[in-house]
């Protein structure tokens, strides 16, 4: 089990870390004209920068859920 679970939690650290990424480029791509509109809709990039931390938030929560499961097979065991 732990030979499945280890590339999984691999996998999900570094879409993580791949949403963070997009998310805070995203963040530096927003232009002082983004932040001066009207105020009534959100722009593109503030959309982008949402969707990222989104997706951050929801691969890292999957990488714990792994990780708790791993420990479980590994010290449930005993």
């Amino acid at each position: 089990m732990t030979l499945l679970l280890v590339p999984v939690i691999l996998i999900l650290m570094g879409l993580t870390v791949w949403s963070l990424l997009r998310g805070i480029g995203a963040f530096l791509s927003t232009t002082k004209a983004d932040l001066e509109g009207d105020g009534t809709r959100a722009t593109e990039m503030q959309l982008l920068q949402n969707k990222m931390m989104f997706n951050r938030i929801k691969y890292q929560g999957l990488a714990v859920a792994v990780v708790a499961v791993l420990l479980l097979f590994t010290h449930g065991g005993r």
